[in-house]
């Protein structure tokens, strides 16, 4: 299966399929040959290798990393606002069918395998197909990050069921996910910060949820306030978080994920930011953070400051009449006719804050 991210490739072949004759990589690669044609009908001839040579394919692998990372770098040197023209793509509809991605020169897709020049390529080769370009229109806000044609295009391809966009936000109007997103950026309300894991990372994270059950709230094209889908190379842009206070709101990276963007984290953050071997629960991500000086921790501190006061036993109001000891007083259930039974208070102190006789 693949989830359409350039290095991250699930194959899987079911027993059954093997039982009736899926046995040989022959088959899957006339299949992967007639089905790049059918997308691609300018392809005249096309060959299929596997690799399976352990050293072989970890070459071809760095080969490739060096071509992805060139394609990358490229499309760093623009901005937003350079641009009349973003992207938009639905290849994940057939299984996120109110989810549209937009791409932006500061904004890769969530899968991390499209970026601008990426999604302009596909739109000229394949006019009408998935990716088509979008006139960007006004901007709205551009600390959220909305325009008016990025509106329209969300609107019209998710089929009404979202409307507006925030691009540089996790709140309000959020960017929706499909399912394919490199990463989950999510938010830790107990510290006001966000926290980050890839696909990758397969423990709990520190709010106790592992990716697999994040993923479940994020995907399917609803825009869940706190969660995103994102691609690893948006950690890279300026863009990132814009809205919410950047890489000073983020207190927790997965160690997978910290290692494939490193270069990206500002200097100063470098020690202020947890993996799971600081902080594996909220309480000592709270105590690493304050420690570390992080720029949530003096509102970390506020906030449990407010929560230690909240949480103190509140003062007994005056009573309005002085308590009275009772010794042993006798009361009748029921009044008269009471079916014989007593109740007898020893020992008892009972206090009246008011006292109200009425007449029947």
């Amino acid at each position: 299966m693949h989830l359409n991210q350039r290095y991250d490739i699930w194959c899987r072949i079911s027993k059954k399929a093997y039982n009736k004759g899926l046995n040989s990589f022959k088959w899957i690669g006339l299949a992967l040959a007639k089905l790049y044609k059918a997308e691609m009908p300018f392809i005249e001839k096309i060959q299929i290798t596997f690799y399976t040579d352990p050293e072989k394919v970890k070459e071809i692998y760095e080969q490739a990393l060096k071509v992805y990372e060139a394609r990358d770098a490229r499309a760093r040197g623009m901005r937003d606002e350079d641009v009349d023209t973003f992207y938009s793509c639905v290849l994940c509809q057939s299984f996120a069918p109110q989810h549209v991605c937009i791409i932006t020169p500061q904004r890769v897709s969530l899968c991390g395998a499209i970026n601008w020049f990426d999604a302009r390529a596909a739109a000229r080769v394949d006019p009408k197909g998935p990716i088509i370009p979008v006139e960007k229109g006004e901007c709205l806000d551009s600390i959220r990050g909305e325009y008016t044609g990025a509106n329209e295009i969300v609107e019209k391809r998710s089929l009404g069921a979202n409307k507006r966009f925030w691009l540089y936000s996790a709140f309000g109007f959020p960017h929706t996910s499909c399912g394919c997103f490199e990463t989950i950026l999510f938010y830790i309300p107990e510290v006001d910060g966000f926290g980050c894991v890839d696909r990758g990372f397969k423990t709990p994270t520190v709010n106790g949820l592992p990716f697999s059950s994040m993923a479940t709230q994020v995907g399917g094209g609803i825009q869940t306030e706190g969660f995103l889908g994102i691609g690893m190379e948006y950690y890279r842009s300026p863009k990132f978080m814009q809205a919410d206070g950047g890489w000073n709101r983020v207190v927790w990276i997965a160690s997978t994920l910290r290692a494939r963007i490193e270069d990206a984290i500002p200097a100063h953050l470098k020690d202020k930011i947890a993996t799971e071997k600081e902080a594996s629960d909220i309480e000592s991500l709270k105590k690493f953070l304050v420690e570390r000086g992080h720029p949530l921790a003096k509102k970390i501190e506020e906030m449990e400051a407010v929560k230690v006061e909240e949480e103190k036993p509140a003062e007994a109001a005056p009573a309005a009449m002085p308590g009275v000891a009772l010794q042993g007083i006798t009361l009748p259930a029921g009044g008269a006719g009471g079916g014989g039974m007593r109740i007898t208070l020893k020992g008892a102190k009972v206090k009246i804050g008011q006292l109200i006789i009425k007449k029947d």
